[in-house]
């Protein structure tokens, strides 16, 4: 009988444990990690930038030319194919969070490339662009 108990209680902690490990994240958004020659970057969306601007810890460049427009707390505007040239307008620190976006996303595409074959680490592409923000029904500056 004695066997017959201690055989259920590990079954039972077993399942216990398994039922606990088993149990899902937390949901946070992580992104979609997009591999480029030399790294890769993050594609957010818009509702991760939300997000991310209640806590602000990045640096958020607007790369589309000619400009069209901000999203609010915009840091620096900084043309797409101009990135190499303009470095100093972006953190020294390789790993600093670095956010770009445009119109629809093409142009951030190619900057976030850029980025990372200059050894940024932490980049981050707003997938769809302020094109996307303003269909959320989120307003642009400076329009």
């Amino acid at each position: 009988m004695k066997r017959w108990i201690f055989a259920i209680t590990v079954v039972l902690s077993g399942l216990a444990l398994a039922a606990c490990s088993s149990a899902p994240a937390p949901a946070e958004s992580q992104g979609k990690p997009v591999a480029v020659e030399g790294g890769s970057y993050t594609d957010i969306s818009v509702s991760e930038l939300q997000t991310m601007l209640e806590s602000k810890d990045f640096v958020m460049v607007n790369v589309h030319v000619p400009f069209a427009g901000d999203i609010p707390n915009t840091d620096v505007s900084i043309p797409f194919d101009q990135i190499e040239q303009n470095l100093d307008k972006l953190p020294a620190e390789k790993d600093a969070k670095i956010l770009v976006y445009c119109r629809s996303g093409s142009m951030s595409s190619i900057a976030a490339k850029t980025l990372v074959r200059l050894g940024y680490t932490n980049v981050l592409n707003l997938s769809g662009g302020f094109n996307a923000w303003a269909r959320a029904g989120l307003p642009l500056e400076g329009k």
